[in-house]
């Protein structure tokens, strides 16, 4: 060490919290992900009869739908293409699946909370956050078993020790808030008592020798059609980029308990490298300077029915057909440049919309700490 540098820290001994830990990029093996549609790579449409499994869905990127609630990419299938992975395969997908480099627990409509209200017959996906633990834990164990036993599987799974150098990402609570705000349930309950359940999955990957974490914060729902078609909202109560003020502000005070609950994780978990990333604000920015960024009618759906303000219509949703004169016609169809717009269906963003949001996650900027993708496996 140099004989200044080594002076100034004798010093200033605060100085080596800003030295940079390493200057290697991280070398990840696998990427194993939890969380709800926005990470969805084909779990509920494996699971249940109606899931949006049919074109236009993935129009964009696959040409066919390909599990995935968007025209394309999620930011999840670019997280695994800038690591030089595989895109990551839903676990409950039987078909044509390849788990040698991660797997998918992430299933549409989950909860971090379990609700009472779950598919098919409610609102919500049975495969909540404690679920998809329970199902990563038994794939870590019956993964080794098919390894083991070598053969023409053995090429389909993680290999051991991808489980302590894997990337863990997790992007899930939107669909929290929804239930907490339809169903009228009580903030001060609720979200202490999900946040719980969401560090005590943290803590279980933890004990079984995860140590790398990627989380997401929840967007600005206030800013997605389905949301503002069934507010119904004075004036007022619309921020001045068209946005629900109520809706954002309980997305903000999700994130804030989330930011204190990782905190508190860091300290429980001192060699586990987590990053937080605000995709609030990564989001909330798009929709604010869309026309600058070369996107157009930011609030408006562009694949659904209706047309109007949101082009969004609960009972005829992107993709779905109606039997009109017995000949079965489209009715929730795509916008004509889908390159142009941010939300794709009324919930979900087009890839785009996702490309554009990873590009500016990955580099760190919205991060705690403020680090690149390549660089999470690193301690502050």
């Amino acid at each position: 060490m140099r004989p200044l540098l080594l002076g100034l820290l004798l010093l200033h001994p605060f100085l080596l919290l800003f030295l940079p830990v390493s200057s290697s990029q991280c070398n990840f093996p696998a990427i194993f992900n939890l969380g709800d549609s926005n990470s969805d790579t084909g779990g509920l449409s494996s699971s249940f009869s109606i899931g949006p499994v049919t074109l236009p869905y993935g129009e964009t990127f696959f040409r066919y739908p390909a599990g995935r609630f968007s025209d394309g990419r999620l930011i999840i299938d670019f997280i695994a293409e800038r690591l030089g992975l595989p895109r990551v395969s839903s676990y409950l997908d039987s078909l044509g699946t390849n788990f040698s480099h991660g797997a998918n627990f992430a299933t549409a409509l989950s909860t971090i909370s379990p609700q009472n209200s779950i598919l098919p017959l409610g609102s919500y996906s049975p495969f909540s956050l404690d679920v998809q633990l329970k199902q990563f834990l038994q794939f870590k164990w019956r993964s080794q078993l098919v390894y083991k036993q070598g053969g023409i599987f053995k090429g389909l799974m993680p290999k051991e020790y991808y489980f302590s150098k894997a990337l863990y990402t997790i992007d899930i609570g939107q669909n929290d808030l929804t239930a907490l705000y339809f169903l009228n349930k009580s903030v001060e309950e609720y979200l202490p008592s999900a946040l719980k359940e969401f560090s005590e999955v943290i803590k279980s990957i933890y004990r079984i020798g995860g140590r790398y974490f990627w989380i997401h914060n929840t967007g600005p729902l206030g800013c997605l059609p389905y949301v503002l078609v069934q507010l119904q909202l004075k004036p007022t109560q619309f921020d001045r980029i068209g946005c629900s003020i109520s809706f954002n502000d309980l997305a903000r005070k999700f994130n804030k308990m989330l930011n204190e609950t990782v905190i508190q994780i860091r300290k429980d978990l001192p060699l586990a490298a987590i990053t937080l990333v605000d995709i609030f604000s990564v989001k909330y920015s798009l929709f604010r300077h869309a026309k600058e960024y070369g996107f157009e009618h930011p609030l408006r759906a562009c694949c659904g029915f209706g047309g109007g303000k949101y082009n969004f219509n609960a009972t005829a949703r992107c993709g779905k057909t109606a039997n009109i004169n017995g000949i079965d016609v489209l009715l929730g169809k795509s916008c004509k440049d889908p390159l142009k717009r941010i939300n794709w269906d009324g919930v979900h963003y087009t890839e785009s919309a996702n490309k554009w949001i990873f590009d500016r996650i990955s580099a760190g900027r919205y991060s705690d700490p403020p680090v690149p993708l390549g660089f999470a496996c690193h301690l502050k």
